[in-house]
């Protein structure tokens, strides 16, 4: 398939935005149990959800150069009972207000308790607005991956492993990033919130991996002699029926020869978890707490590369015909 760049930076931003919502909220939930020193709300709360929702709201603006008639955006939501791009279409916005609603609570300093724990931990406002902002956050996920999962014919993508990516993936951006935001706000949880970003980089490298080899073990179902009903072993095309291109030759195939697809490959491997895991495992290991923004803008880099190669990767059946003419 084409690569789009306004759906790379689409799923990309958004996935980071998703993935620091949730490290925010990973925090007050430790702090809850005493697991992590309990933080600002103003400062670190308030702030990250602020920094989410700019990545957030920087990927729907990113979808809206993807629409031929964006002044018809609305009624890509209604198809919500069959549709998966609708679904998606209204779980982000929801997430964004819940986002909005969540720091603007830290923010004005308005939680007031609505129940208490035996250990003494009080459940506030903005930690039912957490909790709803978490399950719209992994639903995210869920409709964003599935976009693509749900395409039996697209066999690169019809796979679990879509869905697991997008959420790792998302989650270890978001989460590297918050990090290196709480190196500046919030020093005493930054090696928490490391180390969890180097774990799911961790795990989003194995699933990716995972998906890598899965695909390059899949073998066409059709071919040219399924294509015509003639079984003989030598078959050339000689012409696509085009003495120009057309939609199916523009958008159904990248365009790009063996090498640079291999070289991509290569690039979003080092770019999206070799660098990353090797800048956080620094900083661990008592490198400056700095090195924590270049290792999220290196990852962010490299995840651009990786959804451009998930895209690329796709093989549409029809390319049997025209990408080799093309």
């Amino acid at each position: 398939m084409r690569p789009d760049f306004s759906v790379l930076f689409l799923t990309t931003l958004i996935g980071a935005g998703q993935g620091l919502f949730l490290a925010l909220f990973t925090v007050q939930i430790c702090a809850l149990f005493a697991l992590l020193p309990a933080q600002d709300g103003h400062a670190f709360h308030a702030h990250g959800s602020l920094v989410a929702l700019l990545f957030l709201g920087a990927g729907l603006a990113a979808s809206f150069f993807h629409l031929g008639r964006p002044e018809r955006a609305w009624r890509s939501a209604a198809r919500w009972r069959t549709s998966w791009l609708s679904r998606e279409v209204i779980v982000l916005p929801a997430f964004m207000g819940t986002v909005f609603v969540y720091g603007a609570l830290h923010l004005l300093g308005w939680n007031p308790v609505l129940a208490t724990l035996g250990s003494g931990g009080a459940i506030d406002a903005t930690l039912v607005v957490g909790i709803v902002g978490t399950v719209l956050a992994f639903a995210l996920f869920l409709c964003t991956g599935m976009v693509y999962a749900c395409l039996p014919f697209l066999r690169e993508w019809a796979s679990p492993l879509t869905v697991i990516n997008f959420t790792l993936l998302g989650g270890a951006s978001g989460f590297t990033l918050a990090a290196a935001f709480s190196a500046r706000f919030a020093p005493d949880t930054w090696r928490f919130l490391a180390g969890s970003a180097l774990a799911l980089t961790l795990l989003g490298s194995a699933s990716r991996v995972a998906s890598l080899i899965r695909n390059a073990r899949l073998r066409p179902r059709s071919t040219l002699q399924t294509a015509i009903g003639i079984k003989h072993p030598r078959i050339a095309q000689k012409s696509m029926g085009f003495l120009g291109g057309s939609f199916n030759t523009r958008e159904f195939f990248h365009g790009r020869p063996a090498t640079f697809l291999r070289s991509i490959r290569w690039l979003f491997l080092a770019g999206a978890f070799v660098l990353p895991v090797l800048l956080v495992a620094a900083c661990l290991a008592g490198a400056p707490a700095t090195l924590l923004l270049p290792a999220f803008l290196v990852q962010y880099a490299g995840l651009l590369a990786e959804r451009w190669f998930f895209f690329a990767e796709a093989n549409h059946p029809q390319n049997l015909y025209y990408q080799a003419i093309t």
